[in-house]
């Protein structure tokens, strides 16, 4: 059996991701902050304070992963948690000051790695492109929704 690498789009689009996680930890880590954070930092970026179960849940990610990520960014002084006045057994989350002053540089990081990308595509192509990632992320949804992670 031989795998054609360039046409099988798990592999591609892991190969993307890759390289992309590669530019955003390069570009993130002057400003002290990890891609591992950013699906934190976007989920309260507004004020939101959320509970550690919700993170994960927005993050998909497994609550011993968002642990030790909000453990991380607890010890680099950019979340901070307080027990939950609607729910006293939880915590909630929510950004430091020091966080939020850093907010406008991720903006920046993002903004510039996005046109980075998108730079050699014409307009038409971004649409079909951010059509067909939509695409694809619907199918998996809905095929996590039917056989959801044990």
């Amino acid at each position: 059996m031989t795998l054609q690498r360039e046409t099988s789009a798990g592999y591609m689009t892991n190969l993307v991701g890759r390289l992309f996680l590669r530019e955003l930890e390069r570009n993130l880590a002057p400003i002290g902050l990890t891609p591992a954070y950013m699906p934190v930092l976007l989920a309260l970026e507004g004020g939101t304070a959320l509970t550690q179960k919700a993170l994960a849940a927005r993050a998909r990610v497994e609550q011993p992963t968002m642990t030790a990520t909000l453990n991380r960014m607890e010890r680099d002084g950019l979340i901070e948690r307080r027990v939950n006045p609607d729910d006293g057994r939880s915590t909630l989350v929510s950004l430091t000051p020091a966080a939020v002053d850093k907010l406008p540089a991720v903006e920046n990081v993002v903004t510039a790695i996005n046109a980075l990308v998108l730079e050699q595509m014409t307009v038409d192509e971004r649409s079909q492109f951010f059509a067909l990632l939509q695409k694809v992320a619907s199918v998996l949804e809905a095929q996590e929704e039917r056989a959801p992670w044990p």
